[in-house]
């Protein structure tokens, strides 16, 4: 079933390019332990050929191939690029499952909302231009004023692993929309998918340069993408560390930046709730992509009344989940992305049970999986708010919990932490779902399910968790620069200063 990994070059400026330093790394399944095949690793010197690519690309024909083209130039690509991803989406879910141990039917669902989130920024590229020159309301009739909305011009994307292509498309289909180009850096840990895409552009005719690729390490291609002087603009997701280094070398030219970092999100059970939907909601909320989600719901905050039969009932839950290699029909749960982040998970664990925290559930490998980087679905209680595992994100199927006997508590113990990317709340009581909605500290909560997204909607974190918003119209603004334009409108002269003809 799995397919042969495509050999690809860097994408740049509309072709396939050799790196200038000719160096390839090997790609590594993470279900096998195998190697499936390399890709290449751009270094600074990349990075300064595809920053003039996409310079000439929005200078090209004084801007009017891209930058300036009506907005229903660029949809009509974005829609171009939409077919073809729904066209290769068996192709691509299986490459994105054997690159990053997402689950099939996962890797699937991720594909179809690429597409669509292609299909929505074309309909926001088509609505732009009757949005520009929106006049502004002013207190002298002697003035007329308007704004413009322009695209920033080169933009830095930098994306993670856990969602290889649709968070890149999170960037990248805005980015284009606003008329911007880009240079898309993806994680080497999962870069494949983010190739393909560049022979999906090359093969709707996307202009060159508009769109340029780079796989590589973060110190060798993505540094030097974040601190080159002619890139407008760097949108970030991934760790809060290397946030916080992009942010440092961005400061040096007042660059703009958006982040969308780490989390350590709670989840509210109240005991008003059906205890299996409850339950379903909360693994789903943490195990699923395999517990790689920023924002995962990992602190599990339970009312007291309930815990005991809830724990119960969750344990259960857990271990009917099918853990196997992901392209096997039912996995709904596969391995971590690599034998560094498998390491990482495991002393996570190890170091909450020294601390004194119970494994209730997981915790190891499972036992009829002898190779690749699988990890138990994981459980952990007798938790205090000054452990590791409640204080800092894991980024793998692990849960921690801890009970609450009031409302109050349970809010001040889910705003117990650095991060406020998302948070949930579990509750029949939809009033008492809303005041706790608008005391939690995060930019996004969910009432009565955890982790659902959708491109109509913003994204995006408070706290160490990082700023600015992807999707929806906050997205598209992303990538759009304001500017005032304001007119004298009388004939009258203005007459601050005596004129010298009446002297």
């Amino acid at each position: 079933m799995a397919i042969p990994i495509p050999n690809r070059q860097l994408f740049i400026d509309g072709e396939w390019r050799e790196p200038a330093l000719r160096k390839r790394f090997p790609i590594v399944n993470p279900s096998t332990e195998e190697i499936i095949g390399d890709i290449p690793a751009a270094t600074s010197e990349d990075v300064e050929i595809a920053v003039d690519a996409a310079r000439r690309a929005l200078a090209r024909n004084k801007g009017r191939d891209w930058a300036s083209a009506p907005g229903a130039v660029r949809a009509k690509y974005l829609r171009a690029i939409a077919a073809k991803i729904t066209e290769w989406k068996s192709k691509l879910a299986k490459l994105e499952a054997i690159d990053c141990g997402k689950p099939l039917d996962e890797a699937a669902w991720d594909i179809d909302d690429v597409a669509g989130c292609f299909e929505y920024y074309a309909d926001l590229a088509d609505g732009l231009d009757a949005k520009q020159k929106a006049p502004v309301a002013l207190p002298m009739e002697t003035f007329k004023s308007y704004v413009l909305k322009e695209p920033m011009g080169v933009v830095g994307l930098i994306t993670p692993w856990n969602y290889p292509l649709l968070m890149a498309t999170w960037k990248v289909a805005p980015a284009l929309a606003a008329g911007c180009a880009a240079i898309l850096k993806p994680s080497e840990l999962a870069s494949v998918t983010c190739l393909e895409l560049g022979e999906v552009c090359r093969e709707v005719g996307l202009p060159p340069g508009v769109l340029n690729i780079l796989t590589g390490l973060g110190h060798e291609a993505g540094a030097p993408l974040a601190s080159h002087p002619h890139v407008d603009k760097i949108a970030f997701t991934g760790s809060t560390i290397t946030g916080s280094k992009i942010m440092t070398a961005a400061a040096q030219m007042v660059k703009p930046v958006s982040l969308e970092l780490g989390g350590k999100s709670p989840i509210i059970v109240f005991e008003d709730f059906d205890l299996d939907k409850a339950a379903e909601w909360t693994i789903f909320g943490c195990f699923w992509t395999n517990g790689q989600i920023c924002s995962a719901t990992s602190r599990l905050i339970v009312h007291e009344s309930i815990a005991a039969e809830f724990l119960d009932r969750l344990v259960k839950w857990v271990k009917n989940i099918k853990i196997s290699d992901p392209l096997e029909e039912g996995c709904r749960l596969g391995p971590v992305v690599s034998g560094g982040q498998y390491e990482k998970v495991l002393k996570f664990i190890a170091t909450a049970k020294s601390e004194g925290a119970t494994v209730v559930c997981g915790g190891a490998r499972p036992e009829h999986l002898k190779k690749g980087f699988f990890i138990q679905p994981t459980i952990i209680t007798d938790v205090t708010t000054s452990m590791q595992i409640w204080r800092e994100e894991v980024f793998g199927p692990v849960l921690c919990v801890k009970t609450f006997s009031t409302e109050d508590e349970a809010i001040e113990l889910a705003n117990d932490t650095h991060y406020g990317l998302g948070a949930a709340v579990i509750s029949k009581d939809l009033e008492r779902c809303d005041r706790v909605s608008k005391a939690l500290q995060s930019g996004i909560v969910w009432i009565n399910c955890s982790q659902p997204c959708f491109t109509q909607a913003p994204w995006g974190g408070n706290k160490r968790s990082g700023f600015g918003r992807e999707l929806g119209e906050w997205g598209l603004n992303n990538y759009l620069s304001v500017k005032q334009v304001t007119q004298y409108v009388s004939d009258e002269p203005w007459g601050w200063y005596q004129s010298p003809s009446k002297l």
